[in-house]
């Protein structure tokens, strides 16, 4: 049986991430197979941060994360730090910490091994 793919037109541009912590931090998927594959979903979306409070965060499953636009400073618990800029690929392993935060606004484009919603 055919499978159709899904399509989200200019959604970098069109698509605006809800809030999630702080006053300067938005994630949202824009699209997720946990409809149809919920024993091992995948979800992707947009991660804005602004300029304001550092976001750590635990990650509870894997994700790969594209810088857009902007610039962040990510770290983790082992002492590592970077300046991410536009082009740079993450991979973020179940279990790491990471603080973001940016001297002005990043956009970023991940995907993670979890259902939609699930933070």
């Amino acid at each position: 049986m055919p499978v159709a793919f899904r399509y989200h037109q200019q959604a970098q541009s069109t698509f605006k991430p809800p809030l999630i912590a702080n006053e300067n931090a938005f994630l949202g998927d824009v699209d997720s197979s946990d409809d149809y594959n919920p024993e091992k979903p995948m979800s992707a979306g947009f991660y804005r941060l602004e300029k304001g409070t550092p976001l750590t965060y635990e990650y509870s499953y894997d994700e790969m994360k594209i810088i857009l636009e902007g610039e962040y400073e990510i770290s983790d618990e082992t002492g590592q730090k970077v300046t991410a800029k536009p082009g740079d690929v993450f991979q973020f392993p179940k279990g790491a910490k990471i603080t973001f935060t940016t001297p002005s606004y990043g956009l970023a484009f991940y995907t993670g091994q979890r259902a939609k919603g699930v933070l």
